[in-house]
């Protein structure tokens, strides 16, 4: 049985915009998680990744974070400001009040996708 996509409720630019601020926030929030297990510089080449495609957007936004915070914490408070724009921002200026649970275009997406593979193993 498919789900529902209400992703063609959002014009294109919506979930371009969508997926790259998603994408964004979920790879400081990888980066933040591997710190807690290796240190920014592990030779893990996961670890590489998420240092070299992150370390741009924290210096970004260094002059927003409050100094008392420690380091392996910017990835975190900076992901909150991704979110924060996907969440109210972006239904803001497309002019919804509320878009509700599962409302970003990239994370329903993976959501329809995950319960469609638990719904062919199961037999559903």
């Amino acid at each position: 049985m498919d789900m529902p996509t209400e992703i063609g409720a959002f014009p294109l630019w919506v979930i371009v915009i969508d997926y790259v601020l998603g994408t964004v926030m979920w790879t400081l929030f990888g980066r933040f998680a591997m710190s807690i297990f290796l240190p920014e510089d592990s030779n893990f080449f996961f670890m590489r990744f998420f240092v070299r495609v992150t370390d741009p957007i924290i210096r970004a936004f260094k002059p927003v974070t409050p100094g008392f915070l420690l380091p392996w914490l910017h990835p975190v408070y900076v992901a909150w400001f991704f979110f924060m724009i996907r969440f109210y921002l972006m239904p803001w200026l497309l002019g919804y009040n509320v878009m509700g649970m599962l409302s970003f275009p990239l994370e329903s997406e993976i959501s329809f996708m995950i319960y469609d593979l638990f719904g062919q193993i199961l037999g559903r």
